[in-house]
């Protein structure tokens, strides 16, 4: 098996309300491979989020490291870590956050052209990637003129667009009915084995996660098997 593109080591996570300390992860170890989908599930506050935004390399865990591709994240300063979740890291959220005026096209075209990209060929990649999600004749629609399925496949295709290593999803599919979620997840899931991205998916929907690679679940602040 490949070398792991993700790696927590033995990750905590606390948080302080008043005079008590809560933790929420407790030495988290997960390791994530290229083109590997792993889902994410618990009960509300089980601590999902929070697990991912250390991974994402959002939230600074107590204790513990994080690696990618290798490299010991764990104590970057911060326009390092802006630089590794621009170039390295790929987030889809429950709520699209498209650009409302902008197209489908330029909100993904856009983060590229940040990392450095040419119009044209942030464009093009653009449209390469709404293809591929079912989107080829709505690449000029503002987010408005989109349905809620439509909106989110752009999200997906915006957090692929700069070819990261790693892809965290957090309820990706659920503020979706069943049949539109089911449509977006199997456009995500083609796009993660064509890609070979390596994704780490928080849902509560267990359709879903029966069709990934793996399952673990957050109790206690432990992962278990799910």
């Amino acid at each position: 098996m490949s070398e792991p593109v993700l790696s927590l080591k033995g990750v905590e996570r606390t948080y302080r309300s008043g005079d008590k300390v809560l933790a929420v992860l407790r030495s988290i170890d997960l390791d994530l491979y290229p083109g590997q989908m792993v889902g994410l599930i618990g009960p509300s506050g089980s601590g999902k989020s929070s697990l991912l935004h250390a991974a994402g390399l959002l939230e600074r865990p107590n204790a513990g490291q994080v690696v990618i591709g290798g490299r010991d994240c764990t104590g970057l300063k911060e326009a390092a870590r802006t630089a590794m979740r621009l170039n390295q890291i790929g987030f889809v959220y429950q709520f699209h956050h498209l650009l409302a005026e902008f197209s489908a096209l330029d909100n993904v075209a856009l983060p590229q052209m940040i990392a450095g990209q040419s119009q044209k060929a942030a464009r093009a990649h653009a449209e390469v990637l709404l293809s591929r999600l079912g989107l080829s004749e709505r690449l000029d629609h503002q987010p408005a003129q989109l349905s809620g399925g439509e909106q989110q496949r752009v999200a997906i295709a915006r957090a692929l667009a700069n070819r990261p290593r790693i892809l965290l999803a957090d309820e990706p599919t659920g503020n979706l009915d069943p049949t539109t979620s089911a449509q977006v997840f199997s456009g995500l899931m083609a796009l993660v084995k064509d890609t070979g991205v390596a994704a780490l998916i928080a849902t509560h929907n267990m359709d879903l996660a029966k069709h990934m690679d793996r399952v673990l679940m957050l109790k206690d602040g432990v992962l278990v098997p799910g």
